[in-house]
């Protein structure tokens, strides 16, 4: 069986699979910092982002009608449910960071995770499998409602207004977890 560190090594030099196929700029500074110690590999990360996603029951292509994982504007959300809108049923959504990190042992592990939760890391926690422990650090910012029903925009611009400005400050939030997290490792 291989070793940790050759794991590492194989994982690390990957072709990012992302669909923006790279680390996000948000987050890729705590990604490395990560990656540079022995006991850890970053094997997934997300800093964060605000989408509208097609309400389906099950996982198809093209699920995404719009994605940033930067802040946005009241016109531009405007402007991107009013292209949304033919679809039928959307959602509205701005997401947390998340970041899986395989770590050499439940000492390591339990290192990280700490320093997660000092920074705010919330939904956090340990995944042990026989091959190797894995955290998935997340965060508790996170919006979700309707924004399109039967092809008819839910949101008036009011309340648009207010969403787009919580959304931002909730990834605003996230950002500044990234970066204390960065801090204390």
């Amino acid at each position: 069986m291989k070793q940790f560190s050759q794991i590492k090594q194989d994982i690390l030099r990957r072709k990012d699979k992302s669909d923006i196929g790279e680390i996000d700029s948000k987050i890729r500074g705590l990604c490395q910092k990560i990656n540079k110690n022995k006991n850890y590999y970053t094997t997934s990360s997300c800093a964060g982002r605000i989408i509208l996603i097609k309400n389906l029951e099950k996982k198809v292509k093209n699920v995404f009608l719009f994605k940033t994982h930067e802040k946005i504007s009241f016109l531009q959300m405007k402007k991107e449910l009013e292209k949304a809108r033919k679809s039928k049923n959307v959602y509205f959504k701005q997401e947390t960071c998340i970041l899986h990190v395989a770590c050499s042992d439940l000492n390591s592990a339990q290192i990280l995770l700490d320093k997660a939760k000092f920074a705010g890391w919330k939904r956090s926690g340990i995944m042990a499998t026989r091959k190797r422990f894995v955290l998935e650090l997340m965060s508790t910012e996170k919006l979700e409602l309707p924004a399109i029903a039967n092809e008819k925009i839910l949101i008036d611009d009011n309340f648009l207004k207010i969403l787009v400005k919580e959304a931002n400050s909730r990834l605003e939030r996230v950002w500044e977890k990234i970066d204390k997290l960065e801090k204390l490792i």
